[in-house]
């Protein structure tokens, strides 16, 4: 039986995964859009600054039907416009525009993950006899949850449909896909498509395939640190 996903998210986790996923979901997208800011104006297009969307404010970058959609089902995304035009490599800055925010993403979960490993290590083994988990055990939690938010984030990104990034980048490589993607109806295809990944149940596996590496590369940095 499924109900509202924050009074789920607080049975199957308890409060720390209620807290982490608000956190990182907003975090993590506010990063991810900031990045691409970042690169658009090292790209030499100022469009984020002069819109005023280079903030840490995630109502900015997500938005409010972004906001209601994420307390409604638990999922969101950001926006951050820039101008083609103005890159310095044209194609190529687009790709590198799109390609920073999942880079984003992968620094902030390798970052997440190697701090839960190293805590855990330096932390050692939980107590047998405690019923709750103590708050070196939610901290850990807390950075892990982080780190795999933040690799499903990249890897959704990354899906070659509008208007994600991975379409952005594919589109860079060619101009026939690029023409292909300014088709009117490309962006009902990517929609249908990226609805689809969720219904067939890919979208499952990969969140499990996700978590299984983010334990295992914290699990093998904590060893490094035990005795």
């Amino acid at each position: 039986m499924t109900g509202w996903w924050v009074h789920n998210a607080f049975v199957n986790g308890g409060a720390i995964m209620l807290v982490a996923w608000i956190f990182w979901v907003l975090f993590s997208i506010t990063m991810h859009e900031l990045a691409h800011g970042w690169a658009a104006i090292w790209e030499g297009d100022m469009t984020p600054r002069e819109l005023g969307r280079m903030t840490a404010n995630p109502i900015v970058h997500m938005g409010g039907l972004s906001l209601l959609v994420f307390a409604a089902i638990g999922i969101a995304w950001g926006m951050m416009p820039v101008n083609p035009s103005r890159f310095r490599h044209r194609r190529w800055g687009d790709a590198i525009v799109a390609a920073a925010g999942p880079a984003m993403n992968i620094l902030l979960a390798f970052a997440c993950l190697t701090a839960s490993g190293v805590w855990a290590g330096l932390s050692g083994p939980p107590p047998t006899n405690e019923v709750e988990p103590s708050w070196q055990e939610q901290g850990q939690l807390f950075l892990l949850i982080g780190g795999w938010l933040n690799l499903v984030l990249c890897l959704l990104n990354l899906i070659p449909v509008p208007p994600l990034d991975g379409s952005r980048i594919l589109a860079s490589c060619s101009w026939k896909i690029r023409e292909l993607y300014r088709h009117p109806q490309a962006q009902f295809a990517g929609l249908f498509l990226f609805l689809l990944i969720f219904w067939g149940g890919i979208a499952d596996g990969a969140f499990l395939w996700t978590m299984r590496i983010s334990r295992d590369y914290a699990t093998f940095v904590g060893g490094l640190f035990t005795g």
